[in-house]
């Protein structure tokens, strides 16, 4: 169907970007503690011969839609406390990557406090509570908070295109996938791959009776994960890449909607009795995260955008192996850049 209506599509989205009704809303929250380094997960260099961060690849990616378009996308970059002044100095430093720096506006996530297995809940100094964002579900009412919907507003934008910051491959205001959303009349699309075995760490995109849901890969259970449709296909095979095109007249109306909490264990730095502050080895504790993918359901209606794996999905979450630094090089030389 996308290959089919393609043109039909491109026209449609190329027209809503043209006219200024999409904006790109960049997830970038987190830190690059898995990768080994103390700074901000985009702010990662991935580059060989020459430096290139991860932010710098994603906006060769949106100002290739630029350019075709003729007009500068709106970014919205959503930060934490951890990474706020560290994300907005090194967007300074290079210049926001080709971008002027007036169409870039940074607003910060919610936290929310963490707590080992009994429920007390941890110090990251003798008198502050050890506070980690609270997942990336909250990043509409954090921007609403920030006061950048009257912004929006007035450019007129319509709808908002989510993405993560781990993946280098994304494309961010792709014309084809806003005009086929668009074109659907959904309060939503969705970028999904099929996944590559049944238990790829990646949400999958079903329907929970009427209404489209995800569910994340670490609440499948064994039987879902490997269940099968008529075709002889994965079931769940939908595996979402974590870049969603929202209707912002829906986000507004459901905002206020109460959305699940998940309840994550990770590693969390703490102050112990002796009150010197550590860095655990495993995990210690839980941390609670709301969850974009939770927005999905309140949106009411979703379109499921198929995209090529090879072309759109290289997610750095480790050094080494599966969804790596190595792996993500890999598919960018495949698909031509310059490391």
């Amino acid at each position: 169907e996308i290959q089919r209506r393609k043109a039909e599509f491109e026209t449609v989205g190329m027209e809503a970007v043209k006219s200024g009704k999409v904006a790109a809303v960049l997830l970038a929250g987190g830190m690059g503690t898995r990768l080994g380094v103390d700074g901000p997960k985009g702010a990662y260099d991935i580059g060989l011969t020459k430096p290139l961060y991860i932010f710098e690849q994603q906006m060769k990616n949106l100002l290739e839609v630029v350019k075709e378009c003729g007009v500068i996308v709106p970014l919205y970059i959503m930060t934490s406390d951890k990474n706020h002044e560290q994300t907005t100095s090194f967007w300074k430093e290079h210049d926001y990557f080709g971008y002027p720096e007036t169409e870039v506006k940074f607003f910060k996530q919610d936290m929310a406090p963490a707590v080992d297995y009994n429920g007390k809940i941890y110090l990251e100094r003798k008198d502050t509570p050890a506070l980690s964002p609270n997942g990336n579900g909250g990043w509409f009412a954090s921007l609403k908070r920030a006061g950048l919907c009257e912004d929006l507003k007035e450019k007129g934008v319509e709808w908002l295109n989510i993405y993560a910051v781990d993946n280098v491959l994304q494309r961010i205001a792709d014309p084809v996938f806003v005009g086929a959303t668009i074109a659907s009349g959904v309060n939503c699309g969705a970028k999904v791959i099929t996944k590559n075995n049944p238990y790829e760490k990646v949400g999958v995109l079903c329907l929970d009776g009427e209404q489209p849901d995800i569910i994340e890969y670490y609440e499948l259970t064994d039987e879902m994960a490997n269940e099968k449709d008529a075709d002889g296909n994965l079931a769940y095979g939908f595996g979402a890449i974590m870049n969603y095109l929202f209707r912002l007249s829906k986000l507004e109306e459901i905002v206020d909607k109460r959305i699940p909490v998940h309840i994550v264990e990770k590693k969390i730095e703490c102050v112990g009795e002796d009150g010197v502050a550590r860095k655990p080895e495993k995990e210690n504790g839980k941390k609670f995260e709301t969850l974009a993918v939770d927005l999905i359901k309140p949106m009411g209606s979703v379109l499921p955008f198929e995209v090529v794996r090879e072309k759109e999905f290289a997610p750095i979450k480790n050094k080494t192996g599966v969804d790596s630094v190595e792996s993500a090089r890999e598919l960018l030389k495949q698909n031509g850049v310059q490391l």
